[in-house]
């Protein structure tokens, strides 16, 4: 059971997940800090209001819990579409060139078993003396 284990670790495909989880979580790191200080704020300046303001929004009631933050909103899509833009161009393209440059063109096609190529020259051979 461990052995199992260890090979389906062992696999190409569950390291590399694992590389690209890694991977992932740190880009979405490093994009989320540039919404928050770079997104966020120019969609709260749109918004308006006092030093006091939280941004762009509405409260239902007068009340801070519950206001609706229309750029926390504005600036997760802003977020996601970098994030997904960022994979798909830096990781997916080029997984895909790769993997169509190494398929290969024209199967070969499989060689005959050496018995069945034994009974053709033998029947090759008895064609010849009839």
């Amino acid at each position: 059971m461990i052995k199992g284990f260890k090979d389906f670790l062992m696999r190409g495909n569950v390291v590399d997940l694992a590389v690209g989880i890694a991977i992932g979580v740190a880009f979405t790191t490093l994009v989320g800090a540039f919404g928050n200080n770079f997104v966020k704020p120019i969609v709260a300046s749109i918004g308006g209001g006092g030093a006091d303001s939280k941004g762009f929004g509405f409260h239902i009631r007068d009340s801070a819990a519950t206001f609706v933050d229309i750029g926390g909103i504005i600036n997760a899509l802003i977020v996601f579409v970098v994030t997904m833009a960022v994979i798909y161009f830096a990781i997916v393209v080029p997984v895909q060139k790769l993997q169509s440059l190494r398929k290969p063109g024209d199967p070969e096609p499989e060689a005959v078993p050496e018995d069945i190529a034994l009974l053709r020259e033998i029947r090759d051979s008895l064609q010849r003396r009839a």
